[in-house]
């Protein structure tokens, strides 16, 4: 009896663990942000006080001069290279409140990456998103080298609309469809060969569920692989129906081998519409429906309005193109959208979503 006296329960040595590891994370937390913060403070002070916003020789000198000074005081840390990330990194956050809010979820490594993005909106993008998803370094370097801003639908709208769902997402924590919703959806971690049927490429996706859905967005979850709906004694099936947190919505996705056929249309609304009848909550939004093919017919899909319906159509790829060809395609994709559309008023949460 004494001997289980002394010893720990499990549940104890859990909770202390668990204590501590909190603690630990809290202080890592703080270490960031104030890393961060003497970051920009020196930047600061170089900037203001010494450079005077020189560039010149002196500017090289200056800093050259002061590396060295600090190394010798201080250490490793503060080498030429790492002054000039600091310069770099206060000239694209010029904010102090700014750093100081978004170092407190995000690291200095991701800092200094988003720091490299000349686009402002597409620097906040990856900002708010890395946030919410909780990125890791490795996950948002991944996320950049594949385009995901550009393949999301919100790039193709105007900048107004860009800048007001990402106000929303920072201030209310609301989540517009079309931060989520991309066009390529990129696969190549299916491995697929070069001929597959469609049951391949859904099994594939099965396979690879917790990428596919890191590829899909925040808040997916998987609910069904042929969703199987009677109606007028008639089977349907859906192929993969998967549930949206942030966006409380059911989202049902049809997988084509081939280019987009417009009656894929009628099959889909009728998928959302035994949907919304049977299976949606009271508190949730409207199903989506994301067909995913293998090409797009861009003019069949401007001319049936599918985002009426609340249909999404995006091209999948399983072999990731090289980064210049799909940086073409995608600029060229986005330009022609916004011409496209030329202003418009913001989206609704809840409402249809905008074919891009």
């Amino acid at each position: 009896m004494s001997n289980d006296l002394t010893q720990p329960s499990d549940r104890l040595f859990k909770d202390i663990g668990q204590l501590i590891d909190a603690a630990k994370q809290r202080a890592a937390v703080a270490v960031n942000a104030e890393l961060t913060l003497l970051y920009w403070q020196v930047d600061t002070r170089i900037q203001t006080e010494v450079l005077q916003g020189q560039r010149a020789e002196y500017g090289k000198q200056v800093i050259r001069t002061l590396s060295q000074k600090l190394t010798q005081t201080y250490g490793r840390g503060w080498g030429e290279r790492q002054l000039r990330n600091c310069l770099h990194f206060a000239e694209q956050f010029p904010d102090q409140q700014i750093v100081q809010t978004v170092s407190a979820q995000l690291s200095w490594s991701h800092l200094q990456l988003l720091s490299t993005l000349d686009d402002p909106l597409k620097r906040d993008f990856y900002i708010e998103v890395a946030q919410l998803e909780n990125w890791s370094f490795r996950q948002l370097k991944e996320r950049i080298d594949s385009m995901l801003y550009e393949r999301t639908a919100l790039s193709r709208k105007p900048e107004a609309t860009i800048r007001h769902d990402l106000a929303q997402l920072r201030n209310e924590q609301k989540l517009s469809p079309d931060l989520l919703l991309r066009d390529p959806y990129i696969l190549d971690f299916l491995n697929l060969q070069d001929r597959y049927t469609e049951r391949d490429l859904e099994d594939a996706i099965l396979r690879e569920i917790e990428r596919f859905l890191l590829e899909m967005g925040a808040g997916f979850t998987f609910v069904a692989r042929q969703k199987r709906l009677q109606i007028d004694n008639d089977d349907f099936y859906i192929d993969l129906l998967f549930y949206n947190r942030k966006l409380k919505r059911l989202v049902a996705i049809d997988l084509k081998l081939g280019n987009f056929r417009p009656e894929y249309k009628s099959q889909m609304e009728l998928y959302l519409r035994w949907l919304q009848k049977h299976d949606q909550e009271p508190d949730e939004a409207p199903p989506l429906g994301i067909i995913l093919c293998a090409g797009k017919k861009q003019e069949q899909i401007e001319l049936l309005e599918l985002g009426r319906s609340g249909i999404h159509v995006a091209e999948y790829l399983t072999v990731l193109p090289p980064k210049d060809v799909l940086q073409t395609k995608l600029h060229q994709a986005i330009e022609v959208a916004r011409e496209r559309m030329g202003p418009s008023p913001f989206n609704s949460d809840n409402g249809p979503i905008s074919e891009p």
